[in-house]
C-alpha cells in the first residue's frame, strides 16, 4: 500500500490545502488496518522540502511555502493511523527537486523506493492520498512505468485542481497507463 502525502499542509487549514483532503483519511485508515491484518507492507510518502527550494514561488516555483522539513505543516495528519512498521518515503528534500513522485523518494536508510519494493517482491500497489493531479498522478505513472500493477483508491484521493478539470485529466492519464480503479469497499469487502 502506498499512502501519499497525508500531511497537515495539504489538509484543512494547511498552507496548500487540497479541497476535501481530510476526507481521504478514514478510507486510508481502513485500508491500512486491512493491510496490517494481511501482513502487507505500507509505505507513506511525505513532502519534505528545505525552506529555500525552487519548488516554492519565492524561488521561481509554482507553489506557496508548504511541508518544510521539521515543521508542523510537514507532519502527517493527526488522524492518520500510520502503523509503526510503515516505511516513510521522503520526497522533495533537495533544493532542486519538486518530488512529485514517490519513485523519486527514499526510505529512512536512503534506499530508493523502487529498490525496496523489488527486494520485498512487491508487484501490486494500492495507492491513495494527495493530490490526485500531482503526487498521486506522478507516483502512479512511475509505478506503471516500473512494471507494478496499480489499484487507485478512488474514495481515498482528492485533487488541487488549479484548473477545474485537472483531477479528471489525471484520472484519465492513470487509467490510460493501465491503473485499475476501486474503492476501499471494493478492496476490503466491507462497507465504508
Amino acid at each position: 500500500m502506498l499512502v501519499i502525502d497525508i500531511q497537515n499542509d495539504f489538509c484543512e487549514g494547511g498552507a496548500l490545502e487540497v479541497p476535501g483532503g481530510d476526507a481521504v483519511v478514514p478510507p486510508l485508515n481502513r485500508l491500512m488496518e486491512w493491510a496490517v491484518r494481511l501482513g502487507d507492507p505500507i509505505y507513506a510518502t511525505r513532502d519534505w522540502h528545505p525552506p529555500d527550494t525552487r519548488h516554492f514561488q519565492a524561488y521561481g516555483g509554482v507553489w506557496p511555502v508548504h511541508c518544510v522539513q521539521e515543521t508542523n505543516g510537514a507532519r502527517f495528519h493527526p488522524d492518520l493511523r500510520l502503523p509503526s512498521e510503515a516505511s516513510v518515503v521522503t520526497t522533495g528534500d533537495a533544493v532542486d527537486s519538486d518530488g512529485y513522485s514517490a519513485f523519486e523518494g527514499h526510505i529512512a536508510s536512503g534506499r530508493a523506493l523502487v529498490l525496496d519494493l523489488r527486494e520485498r517482491a512487491i508487484e501490486h500497489l494500492y495507492v491513495g492520498g494527495l493530490a490526485t493531479d500531482y503526487c498521486v498522478l506522478q507516483s502512479v505513472l512511475d509505478a506503471r512505468k516500473a512494471g507494478f500493477a496499480v489499484t487507485l483508491l478512488t474514495d481515498a484521493v482528492a485533487g488541487v485542481n488549479l484548473d477545474p478539470d485537472d483531477s479528471a485529466r489525471a484520472l484519465e492519464q492513470m487509467r490510460d497507463a493501465g491503473a485499475e480503479f476501486a474503492t476501499t469497499e471494493d478492496v476490503i469487502g466491507a462497507p465504508a
